[in-house]
């Protein structure tokens, strides 16, 4: 906190960011971009080798292309010794008047894809800005997700990493994860399946039975590794309110279900937890 704010002079953030970007945050976050991202692409790197493309001009290129869309002859080029590589400072300064003009879920857009142009190598670093501008938003294995606490963040990813050996379960999570952050079109019905997959998988495996249900491998689970049965009753409950006649499950009732972001984070949350707890069991 500072001197400013301890004196009661400014206010003191004290409520998560939501669907906006503060000044602060985009300056934050177009800093790292710039001293991370680009700054990281050696620019005379290949330049006299056989490579057509330096790093920073295939980074930018593929901005290009494949972010923003624009046809490829209107991207700024190099015409002096360096012929046909990116005018990088020109480049740059076009991508900043945009990302500073733009809403501020379509700067989020940019930032991630940026991050994961490099193979999600940066998220802790951008996680770090967000976290510190009281952000909403997190990386959780290279998606932008909301979320609400550090320990939600920390369960999901977590249990990604937890799960690891089991290729069945990290699917189901990183899945459920697309599904729930995608912001054009968000799937959180079938998130929720994929959040709840993850947990049946996960118990099929423990108890070597790939044709039981999630309830019959639970009431296994509970006697066999000595898990509370309060605990067991409260997930069966939550696999139920997914199975059911009127639960996401239901393919002919599907539209009578009305699913929120709310639920879908409520259970990818709780199930990352649910699959940590049975991996420390087991």
């Amino acid at each position: 906190m500072r001197f400013s704010q301890r004196i009661g002079k400014r206010p003191i953030k004290v409520e998560l960011e939501k669907e906006k970007l503060s000044t602060e945050l985009r300056n934050s976050l177009w800093t790292l971009i710039i001293e991370l991202v680009i700054e990281s692409k050696n620019e005379d790197t290949d330049r006299f080798k056989r490579e057509k493309w330096t790093p920073r001009s295939n980074f930018f290129r593929s901005i290009w292309i494949h972010f923003f869309k624009r046809p490829i002859d209107n991207l700024p080029i190099s015409h002096d010794i360096y012929y046909g590589q990116v005018e990088y400072l020109q480049a740059q300064y076009e991508i900043r008047k945009w990302f500073y003009g733009v809403e501020w879920d379509l700067a989020l857009d940019f930032v991630e894809f940026c991050v994961n142009y490099d193979a999600n190598m940066y998220s802790d670093q951008f996680n770090s800005i967000l976290k510190r501008e009281m952000s909403a938003y997190r990386f959780v294995d290279g998606s932008l997700v909301e979320i609400n606490s550090k320990e939600e963040v920390v369960e999901i990813e977590t249990a990604i990493k937890n799960s690891g050996k089991f290729n069945s379960v990290k699917t189901h999570l990183k899945r459920a994860i697309e599904l729930y952050a995608d912001k054009k079109n968000p799937d959180y019905r079938n998130s929720i399946k994929e959040s709840i997959s993850a947990v049946e998988s996960l118990s099929k495996i423990i108890v070597q039975n790939n044709k039981t249900t999630l309830g019959q491998a639970l009431k296994i689970i509970e006697k066999k590794h000595n898990i509370p049965k309060s605990l067991k009753s409260a997930f069966s409950s939550l696999y139920g309110y997914t199975s059911d006649e009127g639960g996401i499950r239901h393919s002919l009732l599907e539209k009578n279900v009305k699913i929120d972001m709310e639920e879908a984070r409520f259970m990818l949350i709780t199930c990352s937890a649910f699959v940590n707890y049975l991996i420390s069991k087991k």
